[in-house]
């Protein structure tokens, strides 16, 4: 699935907590398990999800990380979580502390009118 083609129906906030089990890695670990726990299974089972990642541990001691999770339908994210609670990522490396799921200009699309409430100044 190309960027050009990839319209996300809704996005999920997933906010996270690093464990230490994560933090006593060095960066070259961490990258390392990413890149062969966690990345592996979601690319094997999940199809029409992208994301992207926010440190927010300089703001905030309850949430470190936030990752902003597309997706195309509500089946490909529930693929994404199933695909994460089976890698270390759930609960060893991180702890999920929240997920807030939305629809971009829902307001907006659900009545016919254009989105004023995303704004570029």
């Amino acid at each position: 699935m190309t960027t050009e083609t990839f319209e996300p129906t809704l996005t999920a906030f997933m906010l996270v907590k690093t464990t230490r089990a994560w933090l006593d890695l060095t960066v070259e670990q961490r990258v390392a398990a990413f890149t062969t726990e966690i990345l592996p299974a979601v690319n094997d089972k999940v199809r029409g999800v992208r994301s992207r990642f926010y440190d927010t541990e300089f703001y905030s001691a309850r949430v470190t990380d936030i990752w902003a999770w597309e997706a195309v339908d509500h089946e490909a994210y529930q693929l994404l979580v199933e695909a994460l609670r089976d890698t270390p990522f759930w609960d060893h490396y991180f702890e999920v502390v929240e997920i807030l799921l939305g629809v971009e200009n829902a307001y907006a699309k659900n009545n016919g009118l254009d989105p004023v409430a995303t704004v570029t100044v």
